[in-house]
């Protein structure tokens, strides 16, 4: 039997964790479909990670146009409130689906870590909306592919946890993408005085992101995916709203629509890639996730005519592939799937 090593998969916008830890079960392997006659064999075998793909695929998908959504909100009602507003709505429909489900209460241990997530979360997706608003999708989410690169860092500085060669190597790839996307900004004619600004908040966003990665691989073993993605959003909307009475406002009636919009698709996206890291090893989703950058032009041409520039395909690449030797040297933090999409 062959059975896949349990897997951590964080989950985010709405600050939806993904991480679980999961085990394979390897099925028995039926006779030859295309034989006359079904010989049953006892040789047992993993099953295709084919569907598994196909379906992480389509969630990198709809979280990629949970993202292009929350750029059209930020740019009405701004970062705060698109976030503020999303955490209640997705907490208040996360919330009555775990009670049902549920038959525990969280234990003290987990209810620490809801919080001190929660509150670290708040910070990364309010940094990572503003960055939204004010750099085209593609770039934006280039810039945040680097918080697995991060973490291999943080890992060593609080984990105690050795940095290899090559993940060193593999974290500067990452940061040389990093900076031809900067200068190539830097280099254009007319870029928007805010564009550094968002480019700052998003590489902030990876930063406090890459922390995040650490805190949810500790509340994936006292807490299963429903709860956190309740409690994450139910903690980030009581901490943004202390600051409501002078931040916050009302959404108008035409924007209600994108909003419940957004939430949905964050929900089915972060389904539908558990589902996916549930059912095959993390090795053959990884590569998946960078495919938020491919649906992040497409979205960010068609809805808001943004083109992408050299500069910001070859930092892309670039991060991509530092992403991916780090993936190879450090799989336990290096291969977390990117939550760029869905902080």
């Amino acid at each position: 039997m062959v059975t896949p090593s349990p897997l951590s998969h964080p989950l985010w916008p709405l600050g939806l964790p993904r991480l679980h830890p999961w085990r394979g079960i390897g099925l028995p392997l039926a006779a030859d479909p295309f034989s006359r006659i079904a010989i049953v064999t006892s040789i047992k075998t993993a099953p295709s990670p084919l569907p598994a793909v196909l379906v992480c695929t389509l969630g990198i998908f709809l979280l990629s146009a949970m993202d292009a959504s929350v750029k059209a909100l930020v740019v009405v009602i701004g970062a705060y409130n698109t976030l503020l507003w999303r955490s209640i709505l997705a907490s208040a429909t996360a919330g009555p689906i775990w009670a049902a489900l549920s038959n525990r209460r969280p234990s003290a241990k987990a209810v620490r870590l809801h919080a001190v997530r929660g509150v670290i979360v708040s910070f990364v997706a309010l940094a990572f909306f503003f960055g939204l608003g004010r750099l085209p999708l593609a770039e934006a989410i280039a810039l945040s592919f680097v918080a697995p690169l991060v973490a291999l860092f943080l890992a060593a500085l609080m984990l105690n946890e050795r940095i290899s060669r090559t993940a060193v190597g593999a974290s500067l790839i990452g940061m040389a993408g990093v900076l031809v996307i900067m200068f190539g900004k830097l280099g254009q004619s007319g870029y928007a005085p805010d564009a550094l600004l968002g480019m700052a908040a998003i590489i902030a966003s990876a930063v406090l992101y890459a922390y995040n990665l650490i805190l949810a691989r500790q509340q994936a073993l006292v807490a299963k995916p429903l709860e956190i993605v309740f409690f994450q959003n139910l903690v980030v909307g009581i901490t943004l709203g202390l600051a409501s009475p002078w931040l916050g406002t009302g959404v108008p009636h035409d924007q209600w629509p994108l909003l419940a919009g957004v939430t949905a698709l964050a929900l089915a996206g972060h389904f539908l890639m558990s589902w996916a890291y549930a059912r095959a090893e993390a090795q053959y989703l990884i590569p998946t996730e960078y495919s938020a950058f491919v649906w992040a032009i497409v979205l960010g041409w068609v809805f808001f005519r943004e083109s992408v520039t050299w500069s910001t395909m070859t930092g892309a690449l670039l991060i991509i592939a530092g992403c991916l030797i780090a993936s190879r040297a450090k799989p336990k933090l290096a291969a977390e799937p990117i939550e760029a999409a869905a902080v």
